[in-house]
């Protein structure tokens, strides 16, 4: 007996792929959405220098200008080894970039870098002049800046040159009681000399002394000739930065005439005979400046030898300025390629400046390069599922091949195009037969094909983020915060022992890269301390070995320190430089106060040691944790050691806890003012729930002694009630 067809209804229903649109609007849709998630996420949160400054960066980099001091030429250090002391902005040491773009501003924006500086010493005022771009022509224009306490201090000036083309490289000497600059102005075509009618802020063309578009050109007065340097790039198979080009004279003023042997040197781009700053002479001897690399990574300095009418001939000498080890963290980490030095009037010292630039040659191009790469990978990715789920079918039509037809007269080429398209058609022909083969070959209706499909979906999604971290993720570097226009260092304190080593390793590794890190000083408490190539640092590393094993090690008072800020830190704890960046910028605006990211409260009847949940909900805190937190260690530590502190001490000692919450009292007792201050970091991690290594291993009980100590220390240092509210500085970083 024959059954009855089925009703429409009960039909079995064929699933069908979804089309070729409707599966690439989705995708592409999905990973959209991903990507936009993960620049918001996983880009820095805090904009990085040049944006932290409000600079505006162009493809040439952020330079910016440091200063050195020394006792000769060859023995400079950075202004911050020197520990000079500036109350403005609790600047102790000063440290450098001494100049950035943000201190230089045109119609209202600020430079997008400053480099190529010059330094004039006139009286006790030194001046530096050097090359500005503006953000909105992107034209160099020349600044100048003057500081009257030997380089501590730069006073900006503002643009003091201005032209219709680009000028740079700003030489600046005192010739017959006149003060003459002589910039680059290759744009032009020429070489011009400006002579100054109120210095430095005013300045009239005199002459042109050349017409070649010569760069970065000195001039040195030298056993009674006067000698032009210079490169010539107008030459025919001149390379800018492997020639040099000698012109001599009797007066600045007169006409020059050229070295026999010109051009002195034509090599490949990796010497460095194009000039990278003033020569100077030292000793009776002359030595020149010289760049390496087109964009300069590196400076080299050259004894010159023999230098006559016909015969040059320098050798390169050391010449070694505090390697940055600390990367793109440094402000000139990636690359310097100019440098000036003078002595001062007072003849004891050197006074160097160099540009610096913490962004390698084309970054940004190459992150866009590498990003876009990325997201090509994921679209073929994203066609080739397609392909395979049977989304997506790709078949060209054979009809787009044809030939279109010819006149008589034109055969030759009508063969020609015929050849062309039967190529294109076979061409075609086997990427249809390629896409025939590949369509369909997973089921997603099945769960083994469900499982393909996730996998790809991951790799998509893996490959999107990796391409969005190269185009919106910056690159990598963390810096500082200035105040006032001038950055500072701190030291970073951790107080440690033999059983967490593997952690000190870490700790040390990551934290030494900080900006703003001068040194690390480890607190050796207990077993065998580390030896010293054993912990990998970018910065000098100490380690103070102790004789007793107590938490009161943490604040013992240390001559060595060469900072007026300590970062107290726990070795067990990791979180970005840039936090700790932005908590030693709170700490320098309230430098009698204690700065740190783990907020307390200590609060009812009797009273009880809270956590930062609680204190969230209560709408405060009055108490930081020192296990990480900056403050004044002259202040801070001067304080725990006082004989008013003994009897907290030997508490910490009975209870080996509560040495932060000592701390906290000892502030709070001291200052009728708020005495702690709260900064949320990005991220934080604490290392010891993973090693089990720590003494709150028991939270409970952890805080049971803790309350224990907040009430004894109540007797002692009075109640610690005061509240201080959360989101309060308007910088949202307390929310």
């Amino acid at each position: 007996m024959s059954s009855s067809p089925r009703p429409a209804t009960q039909r079995r229903r064929v699933h069908s792929p979804p089309s070729a649109v409707a599966y690439l609007s989705a995708v592409i849709t999905l990973l959209v959405l991903i990507a936009a998630a993960f620049s918001r996420v996983f880009a820095p949160r805090f904009p990085h220098r040049p944006a932290t400054s409000g600079c505006r960066p162009d493809g040439e980099g952020s330079w910016s200008i440091g200063v050195y001091l020394g006792d000769s030429p060859f023995s400079l250090k950075p202004i911050e080894h020197w520990g000079i002391s500036d109350d403005r902005g609790a600047a102790w040491p000063v440290a450098n970039p001494a100049v950035t773009c943000a201190d230089v501003s045109e119609a209202g924006f600020p430079s997008s870098f400053v480099a190529n500086p010059f330094l004039f010493l006139q009286g006790d005022a030194i001046y530096m002049f050097f090359e500005t771009k503006n953000p909105i022509t992107s034209q160099g224009d020349i600044a100048a800046a003057v500081s009257k306490d030997a380089g501590v201090t730069w006073q900006q000036l503002g643009v003091v040159l201005d032209e219709e083309w680009h000028l740079s490289y700003p030489y600046v000497f005192r010739y017959n009681n006149k003060i003459y600059m002589m910039p680059e102005s290759s744009k032009k075509g020429d070489l011009r000399l400006y002579c100054a009618l109120d210095f430095p802020l005013k300045w009239k063309l005199e002459k042109v002394l050349m017409e070649k578009p010569l760069v970065d050109s000195v001039i040195i007065n030298f056993r009674g000739s006067y000698w032009l340097l210079g490169s010539d790039i107008s030459s025919y198979g001149a390379k800018q930065n492997g020639e040099l080009n000698i012109w001599y004279s009797n007066s600045p003023l007169a006409p020059w005439n050229p070295h026999r042997h010109n051009p002195i040197r034509n090599m490949d781009s990796r010497s460095s005979f194009r000039n990278g700053g003033r020569p100077f002479i030292y000793d009776g001897n002359l030595y020149r400046v010289g760049k390496q690399g087109i964009s300069g990574h590196s400076i080299k300095v050259f004894k010159v030898e023999i230098l006559t009418a016909n015969e040059y001939r320098e050798v390169e000498v050391p010449f070694v300025i505090d390697k940055p080890l600390k990367e793109q963290n440094a402000w000139n980490g990636a690359r310097s390629h100019h440098f000036d030095v003078q002595q001062l009037q007072s003849g004891q010292l050197w006074i160097g400046v160099m540009d610096g630039d913490r962004v390698p040659s084309r970054d940004s191009v190459h992150r866009l390069t590498v990003g876009y790469m990325f997201y090509g990978v994921t679209l073929l990715l994203v066609l080739i599922l397609g392909g395979l789920t049977g989304a997506v079918k790709c078949m060209l039509p054979l009809r787009w091949c044809l030939p279109q037809t010819e006149k008589h007269g034109d055969l030759f080429h009508a063969e020609q195009k015929f050849f062309l398209h039967y190529k294109l058609r076979s061409l075609v022909s086997s990427l249809n037969k390629f896409g025939f083969l590949l369509g369909g070959r997973i089921n997603y209706r099945t769960w083994k094909g469900q499982v393909y499909i996730a996998v790809v979906i991951l790799i998509l999604i893996f490959l999107t983020c990796v391409g969005t971290h190269y185009i919106y993720g910056g690159n990598g570097a963390e810096e500082p915060y200035p105040i006032k226009g001038k950055y500072s260092q701190f030291t970073l304190l951790t107080m440690t022992y033999d059983a967490r080593l593997w952690n000190l390793k870490m700790f040390v590794d990551h934290y030494s890269k900080c900006a703003s890190v001068r040194e690390i000083l480890v607190v050796w408490n207990k077993g065998q301390p580390p030896v010293q190539n054993e912990l990998k640092s970018s910065v000098p590393i100490r380690v103070r070995i102790e004789t007793k094993n107590t938490l009161n090690n943490r604040f013992k008072i240390d001559e060595e320190i060469k900072t007026r800020a300590v970062m107290e830190l726990d070795d067990d704890i990791m979180m970005a430089c840039d936090d700790l960046e932005r908590g030693f910028k709170v700490w320098r605006e309230h430098p009698d106060r204690i700065v740190g990211y783990y907020p307390r409260l200590a609060d009812t009847a009797p009273l009880k040691y809270r956590n930062e949940r609680y204190a969230r909900r209560q709408g405060g805190y009055n108490m930081i944790l020192t296990g990480a937190a900056f403050m004044d260690h002259n202040l801070a530590f001067k304080r725990y050691w006082s004989n008013k502190a003994e009897v907290g001490r030997n508490i910490v000692d009975s209870f080996f806890n509560c040495e932060d919450i000592l701390l906290n009292f000892l502030f709070m007792n001291g200052s009728s003012t708020s005495t702690v201050e709260y900064v949320k970091p990005a991220w934080a991690i604490d290392m010891s729930k993973f090693s089990g290594v720590a003494i709150s291993r028991n939270t409970q009980a952890h805080y049971h002694v803790r309350s224990k100590c907040v009430a004894k220390f109540s007797e002692f240092y009075g109640n610690l009630t005061a509240k201080r509210f959360f989101s309060s500085r308007g910088d949202d970083w307390d929310v």
